[in-house]
């Protein structure tokens, strides 16, 4: 990647603070959690059943370890130009939206509907105006190297291993065997691409590439994560704002940050798919 770039318009103050208030968000849900008594968190919105919240953490920080170290050297800490406000404001804002406005709709198809329009409606509006309105703001080329293009292989693998196949796995789910074989694989595929496919192009590659230019890699990864991890209280909420918001800020939030590592160390998709369509489908496939 080129650090060839003017450094004007970087906030790295302001992303001090959004990482320090992100991830002092990310201990006082834990804690709140640990003293309220409510350590088992949901991992499913099929099912009630819950795991311990640590056994989330584990892997995601295993492969985060990972990441930084594959490959050995640092990767520019500003690798990308500048990017405007005018693309990462309304970006931001309807990540934000997204997550107010779920827990007040009946669920499906409310719930698709509200997705499509401000995750993937909102940036159509917003890079049609970037092309009338120029210059069009583009990212950094990803690494052309070798270990960054296999390098997340083995983060992925070690996550997918201690998350499935160690006592940190989730329970199977028989959500699966109540369908019929063709009508699970259509759900699933829909499921992958309006779930993983379209949140990880949006919460990854959209929203936090352009406040990584902004703010910096991890603040960039904070921000992005806890705004990814807040709609999910809709869906996996339990009618209790304080305890319900901590339950998904220590769950997909932590997980967040190993999505956004992958995305901001290798600039690539096939690991943030890879690991969103194991976390959505896998404990209903090993069920079956």
């Amino acid at each position: 990647m080129t650090t060839d770039v003017s450094t004007a318009g970087r906030h790295p103050r302001a992303g001090q603070v959004v990482l320090l208030a992100g991830l002092g968000l990310v201990v006082v849900s834990a804690v709140l959690l640990v003293v309220t008594g409510n350590t088992g968190i949901r991992y499913s919105a099929d099912h009630d059943g819950t795991v311990p919240m640590w056994s989330r953490w584990i892997p995601a920080l295993a492969g985060i370890a990972l990441i930084r170290l594959i490959p050995p050297t640092s990767d520019p800490r500003w690798p990308d130009p500048v990017a405007p406000y005018r693309e990462a404001v309304p970006l931001l804002l309807a990540g934000i939206a997204f997550a107010a406005v779920m827990p007040l709709l009946g669920g499906e198809p409310a719930y698709t509907v509200l997705k499509l329009a401000l995750l993937l409606g909102v940036p159509a509006g917003v890079f049609l105006a970037a092309r009338r309105w120029p210059p069009r703001w583009r990212p950094g080329p990803a690494p052309p190297d070798a270990a960054h293009r296999w390098g997340p292989a083995l983060p992925v693998a070690v996550w997918l291993v201690l998350s499935y196949a160690t006592p940190l796995a989730v329970p199977a789910s028989d959500w699966g065997r109540t369908f019929r074989p063709v009508t699970l694989v259509v759900i699933l595929l829909a499921g992958f691409a309006v779930n993983a496919l379209l949140e990880e192009v949006f919460y990854r590659r959209w929203l936090q590439t352009r406040w990584e230019s902004l703010l910096g890699r991890w603040p960039a990864i904070v921000l992005a994560s806890l705004v990814w991890a807040a709609w999910h209280v809709a869906i996996q909420g339990t009618g209790r704002p304080g305890v319900d918001l901590a339950t998904v800020v220590v769950n997909h939030g932590v997980l967040g940050l190993f999505l956004g590592y992958l995305w901001s160390r290798y600039r690539r998709m096939w690991p943030l798919l890879v690991v969103h369509g194991a976390v959505n489908a896998m404990p209903a496939l090993i069920g079956l």
